[in-house]
């Protein structure tokens, strides 16, 4: 698991459009770098709307906004045309880059115990450090939640 004050893991991961995107490509801004669970379910569809709505918003303040599942390039091609996502969603479909940030682990879902992607979300700052860590997150809202945390962050 990524603690606030240890160092961002980097990653190399494509977008929904196969385009490489590594963390060093965000230097000198903030990053909104969320994981969640599958393309185009019910919470991960409410979370990245949520951060699609937001994300002007995120933008104003120096922040990009990036999703990352374990769905491969194509299933996020067409959850990101199907919702308008105005954001990159990178796929690891290995789930290396997921497993360096503790977001994989125990799940439970109708009484089925599973490993999965846990949906979390890490705030990495200008310098590569990560600033603010939710474990735990209720897809609705949880943009706003971050602008808001973000903003507080900046002003402290």
């Amino acid at each position: 698991m990524v603690h606030p004050g240890d160092p961002a893991p980097s990653f190399s991961l494509p977008d929904q459009n196969g385009k490489i995107h590594h963390l060093s490509d965000y230097k000198g801004k903030w990053v909104v770098l969320y994981f969640y669970p599958k393309d185009d379910t019910p919470g991960c569809t409410k979370e990245a709307c949520s951060f699609r709505d937001e994300r002007g918003r995120l933008e104003e303040m120096g922040a990009v906004v990036l999703g990352v599942s374990a769905d491969d390039v194509e299933s996020h091609g067409k959850f990101h045309g199907k919702y308008g996502l105005n954001f990159p969603l990178l796929a690891d479909p290995t789930a290396q880059t997921i497993q360096r940030y503790g977001a994989w682990g125990k799940k439970n879902t109708f009484g089925r115990e599973y490993e999965g992607v846990l949906r979390q979300t890490f705030l990495i700052d200008p310098q590569g450090r990560v600033a603010k860590v939710w474990e735990k997150v209720s897809p609705e809202g949880h943009a706003l939640e971050v602008a808001e945390a973000l903003g507080g962050l900046q002003r402290a």
